[in-house]
């Protein structure tokens, strides 16, 4: 069909001429829903989402469009009409998750799905996930089993802990961990811990709704042991430590440190819990030069309970990781909310491959993270000289030393020296990070100074050759 021409279509079980109107002045002149969903000129992108989404996002426009003739009297061009509608398929097709390249810099960056799955862990566990699978049988009497009991086993040994379990993100850690041991009871907390997590969820609301009291003591940037001490009394449950993982205190501050804390709450039998955030089994010192505070750390310092990540650090899917004293776990364990948090055999199944992965020592090469992060800066200088060459080595576009960050609300005192694919100012930022970012796949690079970068520190070989083509149609 084209504009000035009609062709039949079906409606209905019965076939008619249609015809679109060069200009529609008319509300009679709008071409009904089913014409449009049968225009061949919008067939390639009707077919890009479900046949009821396009139906409704047609008929969206088109009352749009009658309601602006009504309201202006101004005739509407019919390309413009299908025009909108291709844009808006488009748009609704484009918030499909899809697989991006990542040229922020920013390796768990939280909007790209935080830490990238290797695809060797992904290979491994296919053919578990897919079908059936023994999640809750076991497989040796023949009987129900206990859902994850391996992952268990391997975090917990990988943690030095007595036991663990894992529930579908930290904060449900945190929530049914206060839930289950403090409950109507107050938390002792330094108030330079009441932090806010990703999405705007803070440790106080959190608190508050898991039914425990809060109790804060301290000021912001200092608090000592007598100030935790002088708050404890028979109606405290717990003693609650947060990683400020996500942001730094300089200056005229201090903290209790974790052991400090262990010995106040065996003085006054009371648990100790940890909530680490990003959460971390190896050092971090030769690969990031900042050593991030370790599980086993926080196990081995005596903490009672330790709660974690496992998209961040640990390199892998979401998930909330606990460890600690088998009684405690336990009681988590037996909490009726717990059913409500629990994750399924896909995340059981990768974090499972995971903890293998690290008990074997094998995460530098086996976990992506930590193979991106361990890519030297004299190999990011020579990917980087390789770009330029295949792109011809064009006026204003450079070579550049850069600073590549953790993200993910962890390491953050730590920039990591990196190497960017950086533009000038004459190539208009704006415009080539919006065309990079509309490529399939879409190629996302961050603004400094007005220039547009492409931070190569979490960009894969195997990309390079899309990262090049894409840049060549969009610096002509």
């Amino acid at each position: 069909m084209t504009a000035a021409g009609g062709r039949v279509i079906l409606f209905n079980g019965e076939y008619y001429k249609y015809t679109m109107k060069e200009e529609i002045t008319r509300l009679r002149d709008f071409p009904s829903v089913e014409e449009l969903l049968q225009d061949k000129t919008l067939a390639e992108f009707i077919a890009l989402v479900p046949r009821p989404v396009a139906a409704d996002i047609v008929k969206e426009i088109v009352a749009a469009g009658k309601k602006k003739l009504q309201k202006s009297g101004t005739a509407l061009k019919s390309g413009v009409l299908t025009e909108e509608i291709r844009g808006a398929l488009l748009k609704m097709k484009r918030q499909e998750i899809s697989r991006v390249i990542n040229g922020t810099g920013i390796l768990v960056h939280t909007n790209l799905g935080r830490a990238p799955l290797s695809e060797s862990i992904f290979e491994a566990v296919k053919k578990t996930v897919v079908g059936y699978g023994n999640i809750e049988f076991n497989l040796e009497r023949g009987v129900r089993g206990k859902r994850g009991e391996a992952c268990e086993k391997y975090l917990a040994r990988l943690a030095g802990a007595e036991s663990a379990t894992v529930v579908n993100n930290c904060a449900a850690a945190l929530f049914i961990i206060l839930n289950t041991l403090a409950n109507r009871r107050k938390v002792v907390i330094s108030r330079g811990e009441l932090v806010q997590i990703g999405g705007g969820f803070r440790i106080p609301d959190i608190l508050k709704r898991s039914g425990a009291k809060l109790c804060e003591v301290g000021t912001t940037n200092i608090t000592t042991p007598a100030d935790y001490e002088n708050n404890l009394d028979d109606r405290t449950a717990l003693i609650l430590k947060v990683h400020k993982s996500n942001f730094i205190q300089a200056g005229f501050s201090e903290e209790v440190p974790l052991k400090k804390l262990v010995a106040l709450g065996k003085k006054h039998n009371l648990p100790v819990v940890n909530d680490l955030g990003s959460g971390v089994f190896i050092s971090t010192k030769d690969i990031l030069g900042y050593e991030e505070p370790t599980v086993q750390q926080s196990v081995r310092a005596g903490v009672d309970i330790t709660c974690f990540s496992g998209d961040k650090m640990l390199g892998g899917v979401q998930a909330g990781l606990i460890v600690g004293k088998e009684k405690l776990i336990g009681k988590i364990k037996k909490n009726p909310i717990f059913r409500t948090v629990r994750v399924d055999k896909i995340v059981f199944s990768i974090i499972e491959k995971m903890l293998t992965v690290y008990l074997n020592a094998e995460h530098r090469d086996e976990i992506k993270l930590w193979s991106l992060l361990s890519v030297p800066e004299a190999e990011l200088y020579k990917r980087g000289k390789n770009i330029l060459t295949r792109l011809g080595k064009p006026e204003g576009v450079g070579i550049e030393a850069t600073r590549a960050f953790v993200g993910g609300g962890a390491l953050p005192e730590s920039a990591i020296p990196s190497v960017g694919l950086v533009f000038a100012k004459t190539y208009n930022a704006d415009r080539l990070m919006k065309n990079l970012r509309n490529h399939q796949p879409p190629i996302i690079g961050r603004i400094e100074n007005d220039c547009f970068i492409v931070d190569l520190k979490a960009i894969d070989t195997e990309d390079i050759e899309i990262l090049v083509d894409a840049v060549k149609k969009n610096i002509k």
